[in-house]
């Protein structure tokens, strides 16, 4: 046997006893084969958002819908197993509140501008309505509140409505204030008004007599070094119309200059507060 064919012959053997390993190799199951493999983060290394409210539909808690502090809002109607996006093609994404009718889980109002104090907080382009349940949305005014914070929805009328708006973080005027409407957000009328540096923070209204409701107002001011937190125009506010008229409580409250309030009533007894 020449030289050349006993090298052709022993790397013959060499790949057939290379060839034994692997083919035990993929004899093995994938899923053992994938047990050693592990997900590592990669990146993006930014945030993905701020959750800033969540609103349920109680009679069926697997629908429910999501607002974030930057990208927009998402709804589920599986308990959380999957999602979709809704508001992703109206250019302003921060979301202050969500809102969902608990007589009908189609009527969803969302308020724009999400209502932290943070430099990264973005503002909104006011109130949008859907009542196809988030299929499409209809824009419904309060375009220069550039903060909402809070929607009410009256439980026995669902046009009749009630806004928080915080009005702009980094200064004075614009939309502030709480405000109503009683033709599904045909038109509003602001109800509840302090001063240009104040806005509303909370809003919630009594579970046993819809027409009594409580508004915490709150006086703010962002800089691009500095956060004023505070100030005379801070309180808390009472309502028994309805939300017509407003009358600022202070008996067993702290006197002088007040920071941000938030608020609830107790469901079985709107008396506590």
């Amino acid at each position: 046997m020449s030289r050349v064919v006993r090298r052709i012959a022993s790397a013959a053997v060499a790949a057939a006893l290379a060839v034994g390993p692997l083919l035990a190799q993929t004899a093995t199951p994938v899923a053992q084969q994938f047990e050693k493999l592990h997900f590592r983060s990669i990146g993006p290394a930014t945030m993905s958002g701020r959750i800033s409210d969540i609103a349920v539909y109680e009679k069926n808690t697997a629908i429910w819908y999501v607002g974030t502090a930057h990208g927009g809002v998402w709804k589920t109607t599986s308990n959380g197993v999957t999602f979709t996006p809704l508001l992703q093609d109206r250019g302003l994404l921060s979301i202050g509140d969500v809102a969902v009718s608990q007589s009908n889980p189609d009527i969803v109002w969302v308020g724009t501008g999400e209502s932290n104090n943070r430099q990264s907080t973005s503002y909104g382009d006011g109130l949008w309505k859907s009542t196809d349940g988030g299929k499409t949305f209809e824009h419904v005014g309060l375009k220069d509140s550039k903060h909402i914070n809070r929607i009410v929805i009256d439980p026995n009328n669902n046009d009749i409505v009630l806004v928080g708006a915080t009005g702009p973080l980094f200064g004075s005027g614009g939309e502030r204030g709480v405000y109503k409407t009683v033709d599904g957000g045909k038109t509003w009328k602001r109800v509840l008004f302090v001063d240009d540096d104040t806005g509303i923070n909370d809003l919630v209204i009594s579970p046993t007599d819809p027409k009594t409701l409580y508004a915490s107002t709150y006086q703010r001011r962002r800089t691009a070094c500095c956060m004023n937190g505070g100030g005379p125009g801070s309180g808390i506010w009472k309502s028994v119309d309805g939300g017509d008229t407003w009358n600022r409580l202070s008996n067993g409250l702290p006197t002088g200059p007040l920071g941000r309030i938030v608020l609830a009533a107790y469901r079985k007894n709107g008396n506590i507060v």
